[in-house]
């Protein structure tokens, strides 16, 4: 390809606005052959030409469309998959070494399917089915058998474990995942059978017990009242002494109250355990 022509080439406008035009406008880009390839390649990496990368994944556009069909079947929008699609061919034509002797697009499709494969995963679900790299094999793989097969038998579920490299417990797993279905967890104003509620219209909020609420309520008042009256009951050092042992923010040790009270460390101690007995004696009663 001379220069002039993969200049004028690679600022041919497609437009982004209407799926169908674009796919028009992009199988309207002819293909390159080895050679064209070869040379914007070899610009791409010797010079950082951009209009020759440009050129690269405007002349490609149309593999990206063809394998972004492949994936319809997962529910989600075309435009969207043939966008992920063209982000992988973008990294492929970065990543791309033409003293290779491979032609872009074969190298490409694994960028292409790459970047396809993690939109689908991230957004076929609210709940994200596959995280680690056995599970995502199986979601691609299992999703196609499932669709012919239906509910897999026990000897098919061994077959497919022995083909991916997998346990039998992963495929069966996958399989539980991919029959389920996202469900809201808050009620639809509008849907009133019975048979669609919602998960949070399975819980039982004991909370909102007014009964309930009243009955703990009046408890810790009245058990904080006793509290008082058992604390009344003690003479005044041995109320400081609890005081600043478990009632204050910042506990008071066992040494500066000996200090406070010019007596030794363990009659502080003895003076705490007595207190503590009669506290609780008066509480239990």
């Amino acid at each position: 390809m001379s220069t002039a022509l993969s200049r004028t080439q690679a600022h041919l406008a497609v437009p982004v606005g209407n799926l169908d035009s674009y796919m028009h406008a992009v199988y309207q880009l002819p293909v390159l052959d080895a050679q064209q390839e070869q040379d914007l390649a070899t610009r791409l990496r010797e010079h950082n030409d951009l209009d020759a990368a440009r050129a690269l994944v405007l002349h490609n556009l149309r593999f990206v469309v063809y394998i972004a069909r492949g994936y319809s079947g997962y529910g989600l929008a075309l435009g969207d998959l043939i966008q992920e699609g063209n982000i992988g061919l973008m990294k492929a034509v970065k990543r791309f070494d033409p003293s290779v002797n491979v032609r872009l697009i074969s190298f490409a499709v694994h960028w292409i399917r790459a970047e396809i494969h993690e939109f689908i995963l991230r957004n076929w679900r609210i709940v994200k089915v596959a995280t680690t790299k056995a599970q995502r094999k199986l979601f691609f793989n299992l999703r196609g058998a499932k669709q012919r097969l239906g509910w897999l038998r026990q000897d098919e579920v061994a077959a497919v474990a022995a083909d991916l490299g997998v346990s039998e417990a992963q495929v069966m797993e996958m399989e539980s995942r991919l029959a389920g279905q996202d469900v809201s967890f808050d009620p639809d104003p509008e849907q009133e059978d019975a048979q669609h509620l919602s998960p949070a219209q399975w819980l039982t909020d004991e909370q909102a017990d007014p009964a309930l609420s009243l009955e703990h309520s009046e408890w810790a008042q009245h058990y904080q009242q006793r509290l008082h009256r058992a604390l009344d009951n003690l003479d005044q050092r041995s109320r400081d002494i609890l005081a600043k042992r478990w009632l204050g923010d910042e506990k008071a040790t066992l040494h500066e109250l000996a200090a406070q009270y010019s007596v030794s460390a363990e009659r502080i101690r003895q003076l705490e355990n007595n207190a503590m007995k009669k506290l609780k004696a008066t509480l239990l009663a």
